[in-house]
């Protein structure tokens, strides 16, 4: 499928502040992870460009990190010569809505609800989902929506989803421990769609490393297909 990505990721998953200089796009995250904190290029970039855009993000406090997408192969080299390592290369899958919603809930199994309640706040936290992360979902403007999963009459899981222009994206999806392998990953996606459905959204996307094999087969075996990837390098 296609449909621009950058613009739905910037749009569901927001930085706190958004900076040009010169090639560069940086974001400002606020300890709110990669996807908020890494600087992308706009155009071709020379070293004194990377020397200023470094210069930037040490100077908000954050790390060193640049996202490299698909025609970023030169920026990509300049980097890994400064001795740049790469970090956690992602897959962005998307389907068209209805392709999930065609099976019904089970009963009293998720719940949406916005604002998160204290019990989906403390199973992200569990999950290394920490309250910047939970301040990026409280910045999207768009449509939005928290999702809590139960199973055995236990909350179990929850996620993020928002909605940028007719594409909704699914974000932090944690399920606990010990109710994992019990298929609430296919019904959290199906709860996705179904809401982004309901709120005039005509693609479900969502974004996983390429490590994670069970995610990659998840949303394989839910029909979504690859739409795009990126990965990051960052100098510690």
């Amino acid at each position: 499928m296609s449909f621009n990505w950058v613009e739905t990721l910037d749009g569901t998953w927001p930085a706190a502040r958004y900076e040009r200089l010169g090639p560069f796009q940086l974001r400002q995250g606020q300890g709110g992870g990669s996807r908020v904190s890494a600087a992308s290029a706009q155009g071709p970039v020379c070293e004194a460009d990377i020397d200023a855009a470094e210069a930037a993000m040490l100077a908000m406090g954050q790390k060193r990190i640049f996202c490299l997408r698909p025609g970023d192969e030169a920026l990509d080299a300049q980097l890994a010569d400064r001795g740049y390592d790469i970090l956690d290369p992602v897959n962005i899958y998307a389907c068209p809505v209805d392709r999930l919603t065609d099976l019904p809930l089970p009963p009293v199994m998720v719940f949406s609800i916005w604002e998160p309640l204290e019990i989906m706040r403390d199973i992200w936290a569990r999950g290394g989902i920490g309250p910047e992360r939970v301040a990026v979902m409280e910045r999207a403007k768009g449509p939005k929506i928290g999702l809590l999963l139960r199973h055995e009459d236990q909350p179990c899981g929850t996620a993020f989803v928002a909605m940028h222009g007719d594409v909704a994206m699914l974000h932090a999806l944690e399920i606990l421990p010990d109710h994992r392998r019990q298929g609430l990953g296919r019904w959290a996606m199906r709860a996705a769609a179904l809401w982004a459905r309901d709120n005039g959204a005509q693609t479900l996307s969502v974004i996983c490393t390429k490590a994670n094999d069970g995610a990659n087969g998840l949303y394989r075996a839910l029909g979504m297909e690859i739409a795009g990837e990126y990965h990051y390098r960052q100098k510690v």
